[in-house]
């Protein structure tokens, strides 16, 4: 028997393995997402596709943890002054659609029949967006970071806190004979929730550090990893005990913590946890979709999945435009968080135990938030494919207008910004755009004067001054772009110099086609420092290796020069590495380079 029972479990746990492994890869490779393939996957081996796993909602409890830990990197990004200073986003904006999305919610509540206090509940639950989904798209998209993540990020802290507050006004609707006799008092439960709360505080200032630094200096890298699994559960435990959620505890973790000269060793440490329970809850998610439900209820549950759905994208939307945002975020918005979240689980489940929301409402209203989490992914993917191309928000950024410098630079990343030093060092004028709002305005604290413009456009190259300039530097890392800025400025500019950012070689040899001057492989000078050292790690004396590093870079040069159209362009300068390179010509009877690897 217990072999028998040791198996079932062992099969259970390759099915949850096995069903992530092949349908995230696929549903990724046909541009649906990972987190659709995780629902998918979840329905397919559940209780209502191939029953390989039955005790979905078990799993769904334990995944929760993935949630906790991704929440506790996330604040592991933000310092507490970065966090106090979106204190109006969190307050302000996040209360006003909170606000908004509950009173409209209500109302499509009760335009189904139901009672007011029932649909409020209903409501208020589909009102706390899903933050593993929502989460799990930021980091995809690498948004989080970005404003619009911050603004989105900002709003689930706000739901998060919510759940307290909520829970009582459940209590507070029920019934007088629903309520048990031992239930504490509201002011009780508020007082345990802020002591928990500034425990929570006071060992992340003055517990945590010092409890690292005596683990870092014992040398065992598996203590400090149950150390980082302790402070994470730890403090999700302390905020479930005090009322709250246990997601937010993590963040405070994280956030007490960001300052920390351990950061990096605990992300690095909680990472491979985060990932597969993460995945682990949306397999659970799919898993807990009751198919006998929706079928027999199909009517009232689609209606409603669209009817929540739509209201709530409506209210998200509106209130993103009376914030000031741009158009194209407010949309994005709507679409990533009109769905309803794992906290409206533990908000009905505490609306039945009070008799606020019958069972069968409370069965309808699950069916309904997993539908919805399960079509976010979908309609995002539609939305990204049918939408047309929305320009970014450039409030407070100028854009070019007959300007006249020396040097174009086009693109102001990591590689404009150093790229632009040595001609400004040589008393060169510089005129700069990028087409990134956010890049631009970054840079104007430290002096550089950057304006919003699509170098690929021949209008926007001639009133940036390129026909003027003696040199355009084109610094953007998207192949696609530079291509087309080459041949606008070739054919606009025929005078200037091109010094142009090559992803690749096979891209340097399509831009010299195109007409550049000069190319650069961003990684090649980088790649040849790094075998200089390792020459001299090997026992290569300094002289020795810069002889190494020369020969290497020749070899390079010539070879590129065969290369290109077999001479037609051997007249031109071509720079490979840091060196200009002049390509001879060559005879008949010339052996050929050696060859080296692409």
């Amino acid at each position: 028997m217990a072999a028998e029972a040791s198996a079932s479990q062992l099969v259970g746990v390759v099915a949850l393995l096995g069903a992530a492994v092949v349908a995230v890869p696929l549903f990724k490779r046909i541009g649906l997402g990972s987190v659709l393939g995780y629902l998918a996957g979840g329905l397919a081996i559940g209780p209502f596709g191939l029953a390989l796993v039955t005790d979905a909602q078990t799993i769904v409890h334990v995944a929760e943890l993935g949630v906790v830990m991704f929440l506790f990197v996330i604040g592991l990004e933000m310092k507490p002054s970065h966090l106090w200073s979106l204190r109006a986003q969190i307050f302000g904006l996040g209360s006003l659609q909170v606000a908004v999305c509950a009173l409209l919610l209500t109302a499509v509540g009760m335009a189904f029949g139901f009672p007011w206090q029932m649909s409020f509940v209903c409501g208020a639950g589909f009102v706390l967006t899903s933050t593993a989904i929502v989460m799990q798209v930021l980091a995809e998209r690498g948004d989080i970071l970005a404003p619009r993540g911050q603004r989105i990020v900002s709003i689930l802290l706000l739901e998060d806190l919510l759940i307290v507050p909520l829970l009582a006004l459940v209590a507070f609707l029920a019934p007088a004979d629903a309520m048990p006799a031992h239930a504490a008092p509201l002011w009780q439960r508020a007082g345990t929730a802020a002591l928990a709360l500034a425990a929570l505080v006071a060992a992340g200032l003055w517990l945590l550090n010092p409890l690292f630094s005596m683990l870092a200096r014992s040398k065992a890298r598996e203590v400090m990893t149950a150390a980082a699994l302790l402070v994470v559960l730890g403090a999700a435990l302390l905020m479930e005990l005090g009322g709250l959620s246990m997601a937010l505890g993590a963040f405070m973790a994280g956030v007490l913590l960001s300052e920390s000269t351990f950061r990096h060793q605990l992300e690095a440490d909680i990472e491979p946890f985060r990932g597969l329970l993460l995945g682990l809850f949306f397999l659970g998610v799919g898993m807990s979709l009751d198919l006998v439900v929706v079928a027999r209820n199909w009517p009232l549950i689609v209606s409603g999945v669209l009817a929540l759905m739509a209201a709530k994208a409506l209210c998200i939307y509106v209130v993103a435009r009376i914030a000031h945002s741009s158009r194209a975020d407010a949309v994005d918005r709507a679409i990533l968080m009109a769905q309803g979240g794992e906290f409206a689980f533990v908000l009905y489940a505490e609306a039945v135990k009070l008799k606020v929301i019958s069972a069968e409402v409370n069965a309808n209203m699950t069916a309904i938030i997993v539908l919805s989490m399960a079509i976010t992914p979908l309609v995002l993917v539609l939305h990204k494919r049918l939408a047309r191309p929305q320009a970014r928000p450039i409030d407070g950024v100028e854009t070019p207008s007959d300007l006249r410098g020396d040097v174009l630079v086009i693109g102001f990343g990591r590689v404009g910004q150093i790229a632009s030093q040595a001609p400004l060092a040589h008393g060169a004028r510089l005129s700069i755009i990028d087409n990134d709002p956010d890049m631009i305005r970054g840079a104007e604290p430290y002096g550089f004067k950057v304006y919003y413009g699509d170098g690929a456009r021949a209008d926007v190259l001639h009133a940036a001054g390129a026909h003027q300039a003696r040199a355009i530097l084109v610094c953007v890392d998207d192949k696609h772009a530079a291509n087309r800025i080459v041949e606008n400025a070739r054919r606009e500019c025929p005078h200037s110099r091109l010094v142009v950012r090559a992803f690749d070689r096979q891209h340097a040899l399509e831009l010299v086609k195109l007409g550049a001057d000069s190319v650069v492989r961003e990684t090649f000078e980088a790649a040849l420092q790094m075998g200089r050292a390792g020459a001299v790690a090997l026992g290569a004396t300094e002289d020795e290796a810069d002889e190494l590093t020369t020969q290497v870079r020749t070899r390079d040069a010539e070879r590129f020069a065969l290369e290109t159209a077999g001479g037609e362009f051997a007249g031109r300068a071509l720079v490979l590495g840091n060196i200009d390179y002049i390509a001879p010509p060559r005879h008949d009877n010339a052996p050929p380079p050696a060859e080296e690897p692409v």
